[in-house]
This record gives structure tokens, sequence and C-alpha cells, in this order.
């Protein structure tokens, strides 16, 4: 069975290069949450993102207005960016697999080889165990 395997430095500076709209799944409107914190971070280095919450589907976090679901993003997405639990990640990447995505990124300590391993499968570049708060700085 093949293993996963996060894409090399180069792979994934070029990945964050060419993804200008992320859909940011389980972002938060409070402040110390860490999906908060990051999707302020890539809006101040001009990634459009659109925040993905049912619970808040409607409402604004950062300016931007919250989607309930992937499905409900009426726009082509690069990149979606998982902060939800590992068991909740395979479902999120099917969704991005069916919306067309180009790319998954899973946070640190949200581990799915599986499911990543599923994603690259269908053609997306899948990032797992990773922040790019973190990647995009060490690389640029």
């Amino acid at each position: 069975m093949p293993q996963f395997a996060n894409p090399d430095d180069t792979a994934i500076k070029t990945l964050l290069e060419t993804t200008k709209t992320i859909a940011l799944v389980g972002a938060s409107p409070k402040a110390e949450r860490p999906s908060n914190r990051v999707m302020k971070f890539l809006l101040d280095r001009g990634y459009h993102v659109i925040p993905v919450n049912p619970g808040q589907a409607g409402g604004q976090i950062h300016g931007q207005t919250v989607a309930a679901t992937l499905a409900d993003i009426n726009e082509p997405v690069d990149m979606v960016d998982i902060f939800r639990n590992s068991d909740d990640a395979p479902g999120v990447i099917d969704e991005a697999i069916a919306i067309g995505a180009k790319s998954v990124w899973m946070q640190l300590d949200v581990i799915a080889p599986e499911a990543a391993l599923k994603a690259q499968e269908n053609g997306l570049v899948a990032v797992m165990d990773r922040c790019p708060a973190i990647e995009i700085p060490r690389l640029f």
C-alpha cells in the first residue's frame, strides 16, 4: 500500500505561489482560535480566503462572508485548508474533490493519510500536518 508523503519544499512553495483562493474549513470568529489567526495571516498575505463553518454561515469573519459548506461556494477554490479534527478530514477532502479544488491542506495535528492519498489519486496536491502560516515565512 502506498504511503503518504508531503510534497517537498519546492512543491509546497509552488503551491503557495499559485494558490489565490483558499476555503478555510473550520473558520472561527474567536480571535484566540488558531483558525482565526491563520485566516487573518493569509488575508494579510493577499490570499482570497473564504471561511467555511455551518454554525457561522452568512456571518462575517475578518470581513469575509462565511459559507456553510464547500458546495455553497460559488467560485473556483484553489486550496481547501482544513481546521477540523483528523476524523472529519476525509469527509472534507471528499467535498474538496467534488468542488474541483486543486489542493487540500491539513493543519497541524490533522492526520488522515488515506484521505490525503485519495486526494492525490484525484489530482489534488495534498499537504498534511503543516500550517501555511509557518511554511510561508519559512519558504519565502
